[in-house]
């Protein structure tokens, strides 16, 4: 396999960026990969709930799917908390930068704000932390974030709920993640 020739990217010629071009596409199709690999990573219990956490994105996911959402709102409802494993004080962040360049902006924002929306329904919360989300109230896609929290991700907790594996989504997955990306 053919190397750079620079030590330091300033001496890099067109030749070396085209091979790193190159390598960053045939490394950006691995994505599905790398995302279903990390799902796995999921299926941790943390000791308070009745499920672990991979069920709870398949139980979200399955539910978006089954209310006919499209590939967009399952990808998310499948990939919302992936990041709580390495990041869970800001594990929306996480999700919505994954999925940013290849859903629609509306679907990355709830996802980046879903925790915000979540805290509702936490009873042990101060009103003005429990109440965060209404100071996103007037945004456009406020509604759309309330509707993903109560219909996909607070009531996806269920040992009993009948959930898809990850094979059954990994094709829409791998559709989502090879759309050519959206840049800005």
């Amino acid at each position: 396999m053919s190397k750079v020739g620079f030590t330091r990217m300033s001496k890099g010629v067109a030749a070396d960026f085209d091979l790193i071009a190159a390598e960053d596409e045939a490394y950006a199709r691995e994505l599905p990969d790398r995302v279903l690999a990390h799902l796995s990573l999921q299926a941790v219990d943390d000791g308070a709930y009745q499920i672990d956490r991979l069920q709870h994105l398949l139980q979200s996911a399955t539910r978006a799917e089954r209310d006919g959402a499209d590939d967009d709102w399952v990808a998310a409802a499948l990939l919302h908390d992936i990041g709580d494993v390495l990041a869970p004080f800001s594990h929306g962040e996480i999700a919505a930068t994954i999925l940013r360049p290849f859903v629609r902006p509306e679907v990355e924002w709830v996802v980046r704000q879903h925790g915000t929306f979540q805290r509702v329904y936490y009873a042990n919360l101060p009103p003005g932390e429990r109440y965060a989300r209404e100071r996103l109230r007037g945004h456009p896609w406020y509604e759309r974030a309330v509707e993903f929290c109560a219909d996909w991700d607070q009531c996806s907790f269920d040992p009993d709920y009948d959930i898809h594996s990850i094979e059954h989504f990994e094709p829409l997955l791998r559709r989502v993640l090879t759309r050519t990306p959206r840049r800005a």
